[in-house]
């Protein structure tokens, strides 16, 4: 049996993967700020990551935020994982890190290359955004009389289930390095998207299309965060809004 650490393992996906490795039979540690017994804050580290690495064979690395942090928290994490000597980090980051400089594709970039640069066995998983992520922003973006949205811009959304069965099979395996890129099954304009969400909720919203300014966008209007030729996602936009959205 493998024991496997799952950081992140009480968010949206690492609960997923915790769940799926757990059903195959390997020992799950669930690390958190508040999950016990291995409550700890990456970016703070301290004795208690000591402690929720000692033994370990794996460690999937889904904890993240836009929020800042991320490089600290890796920082800790590979330097615990190094006094442990674990085998295998695995790390899953976004498709595009490296093209669209927005701010928290930049730290998610430089994390890979201290996963990189650890002396770990490692393997990264890039995929486009989560169907979730995507539905987060189009709820905000309702919330007034007319939806705006990037000009030019399109989307790539995945189902989030899906990339936990791959880090899983990822987490159970040996160390591959950077591995293919994962995609949602079809490239969709923001409108569109927007409109299956209006559709969805019952709701009405006029639509419009914004240019912007920047370097960040024009990287997204340049598809750098796509991967076309990496559909591999079964599950659409339209199922996960009627999961969202059941019928009445």
């Amino acid at each position: 049996m493998t024991t496997i650490l799952v950081t992140g393992g009480t968010g949206t996906l690492g609960s997923l993967v915790a769940e799926r490795l757990r059903a195959g039979g390997h020992e799950v540690r669930v690390l958190s700020r508040h999950a016990r017994p291995y409550a700890v804050d990456l970016r703070e580290g301290g004795p208690g990551l000591d402690e929720a690495v000692a033994g370990v064979d794996v460690i999937v690395h889904c904890a993240s935020t836009p929020r800042g942090g991320d490089e600290k928290a890796a920082g800790h994490l590979i330097e615990a994982a190094r006094r442990a000597g674990v085998p295998h980090l695995l790390y899953i980051s976004i498709v595009g890190v490296d093209r669209v400089p927005l701010g928290y594709y930049k730290s998610k970039h430089a994390v890979e290359k201290l996963v990189e640069e650890s002396g770990l066995g490692w393997t990264v998983l890039r995929t486009t955004q989560f169907h979730d992520l995507v539905f987060q922003g189009l709820q905000t973006l309702a919330r007034l009389p007319v939806m705006l949205l990037p000009a030019g811009v399109g989307d790539q959304p995945v189902e989030v289930a899906e990339v936990a069965d791959r880090l899983a099979e990822l987490a159970t395996g040996a160390p591959a390095g950077r591995v293919a890129d994962m995609g949602g099954p079809e490239v969709r304009t923001a409108p569109d998207l927007a409109r299956a969400y209006l559709r969805a909720g019952r709701r009405r919203r006029p639509v419009v299309e914004v240019r912007l300014a920047g370097k960040a966008y024009k990287g997204m209007r340049d598809g750098g965060h796509l991967t076309p030729e990496r559909a591999v996602g079964k599950g659409t936009f339209e199922e996960f809004l009627a999961r969202r959205f059941p019928a009445s």
